[in-house]
């Protein structure tokens, strides 16, 4: 069995602590099964070296959110995608602006996403 990365681990518990404006609007419309039941967590840790901002695991489906800070590590992003999806799991983006601005449209794309109907 494979040892748990103890300081990712430790910044994955420092960003559930500190969200973004974004990441909080965004959690607080998918925590405690809100979208259609599915259950969300935060800030998974995935390998040694990368952290997924939301994830339902049961349906394989990880949401990650780009915002200023991701100018300029697009690499960084797309090594990581590629990492989460080796694992299983399908990766779908979103901007901070789009969160923001048009959350409906946001939870739509994502129910859309999980093979739900959006009603």
């Amino acid at each position: 069995m494979a040892k748990r990365n103890i300081a990712n681990r430790a910044n994955a518990k420092r960003l559930r602590t500190e969200m973004t404006p974004p990441e909080a609007k965004l959690w607080s419309l998918l925590r405690g099964s809100r979208l259609e039941g599915v259950k969300f967590v935060r800030q998974m840790v995935f390998g040694p070296f990368y952290v997924a901002d939301f994830a339902a695991r049961s349906q394989r489906l990880v949401i990650e959110l780009d915002g200023d800070s991701h100018a300029g590590q697009e690499v960084y992003d797309a090594d990581r995608t590629v990492y989460i999806e080796s694992k299983g799991f399908r990766v779908i983006r979103f901007t901070n602006s789009e969160i923001m601005s048009n959350p409906e449209g946001v939870l739509r794309a994502i129910l859309i996403a999980l093979g739900k109907d959006w009603s």
